[in-house]
């Protein structure tokens, strides 16, 4: 099987009616053949079509993607309508260029459990990633029938993929299935709760169709399960099979099945709680991931082992800093001194009128 791949980053952003198209430019890379190289790449494009977007960012000076006049077989061009499942929070892939934040792009050739190696439908897998802690998404695309134009015989086949193209010579695509993140990396302190964001949104699914969701970490070159959970829309509160093999850990059936939410829920955070956790949702024949980083974090307690020292030169005295209760271990301490100033006393002064106001106002 040979795989591949599309990384990019985000090019352009034009309007299209009901939402607005987003163009990648990317690479088309190849599993290599021969041991000579690991990966070949290759210029390729990738637009999302008909993203949703909150209609007052919708603007006239956005125009709608236009394909080559020409088809090119050798040109590798994908569209993939996005108006069937939609892309929560799909208006910040617009703002991305204009924020000067790369979009990273990666597409594979995507085989679903259970199917047929065919080559109609064909199915890609495409992990999008905003630089930062933004938006993550994974998507999978189905390739659409293309209709022969009996003037000019049978369609083009795109050279590399053995696809046909439509007329204008791109690869039609839809997104039939996705897993995304808001938030790719997450800080919380120690003891305290955290809410790891996760979802999926796919184009159809029966009421009796089994949702799985699995949660795993991954820290310092080992992996354990945390939850997972199987679960159908007509029976999600009662029927629920849930595994939580680290207390505390929880998924809500009813939000997973009713509103496609697969977000964990962790209490009482230890240190060995941090790492990298991986969201894997099932649907039917469809499985994606989302990965999301936890850090852990807790304040130092920080006091002097003097509350008042007066310099004397003849005697020298020793003023400690003391921090503890703190993680991660790697901080900095910093000691300053402060000479009183003229705003120094002025603020003094200010904080006691103050406070004998009030303790006049309060008799």
């Amino acid at each position: 099987m040979i795989e591949v791949l599309l990384l990019g980053y985000l090019m352009a952003h034009v309007y299209a009616e009901g939402g607005a198209d987003v163009v990648l430019s990317c690479s088309l890379v190849e599993e290599g053949v021969g041991g000579v190289s690991l990966f070949t790449r290759t210029p390729a494009t990738l637009v999302l079509r008909d993203v949703a977007v909150p209609s007052d960012e919708l603007s006239d000076t956005l125009t709608p993607f236009i394909p080559p006049t020409t088809p090119d077989p050798d040109l590798i061009l994908f569209e993939a309508k996005a108006s069937s499942t939609e892309i929560p929070n799909g208006e910040v892939l617009l703002h991305a260029d204009c924020d000067e934040k790369e979009v990273m792009c990666e597409i594979s050739r995507y085989f679903p459990h259970g199917s047929q190696d065919s080559k109609e439908p064909a199915y890609f897998f495409v992990s999008l990633s905003i630089e930062g802690d933004g938006l993550g998404a994974s998507l999978v695309l189905q390739t659409l029938m293309v209709e022969s134009d009996q003037t000019k015989g049978a369609p083009l086949i795109q050279n590399k993929l053995g696809l046909p193209l439509s007329q204008s010579g791109s690869l039609l695509t839809e997104v039939v299935f996705l897993v995304f993140s808001h938030a790719k990396a997450i800080s919380a302190p120690l003891k305290g709760d955290v809410l790891l964001n996760c979802g999926f949104r796919q184009q159809e699914m029966p009421p009796t169709q089994e949702v799985t969701v699995e949660w795993r970490l991954q820290h310092r070159g080992t992996g354990r399960k945390v939850l997972d959970m199987r679960s159908r829309p007509t029976d999600a509160e009662e029927h629920s099979v849930v595994n939580a093999e680290r207390k505390g850990s929880s998924v809500d059936a009813g939000l997973l099945v009713g509103e496609g939410n697969a977000s964990m829920t962790l209490t009482k955070l230890k240190v060995s709680d941090e790492g990298t956790y991986i969201c894997t949702v099932g649907v039917g024949l469809f499985h994606a991931q989302q990965v999301i980083q936890l850090h852990i974090i807790q304040p130092p307690r920080v006091s002097l082992s003097e509350e008042k020292l007066v310099y004397k030169a003849e005697s020298p005295q020793t003023l400690s800093c003391l921090c503890s209760h703190y993680y991660p271990l790697d901080v900095q301490v910093c000691m300053a001194a402060v000479k009183p100033t003229y705003s120094y006393w002025l603020f003094l002064g200010f904080l006691v009128v103050t406070v004998l106001f009030f303790y006049q106002v309060m008799r």
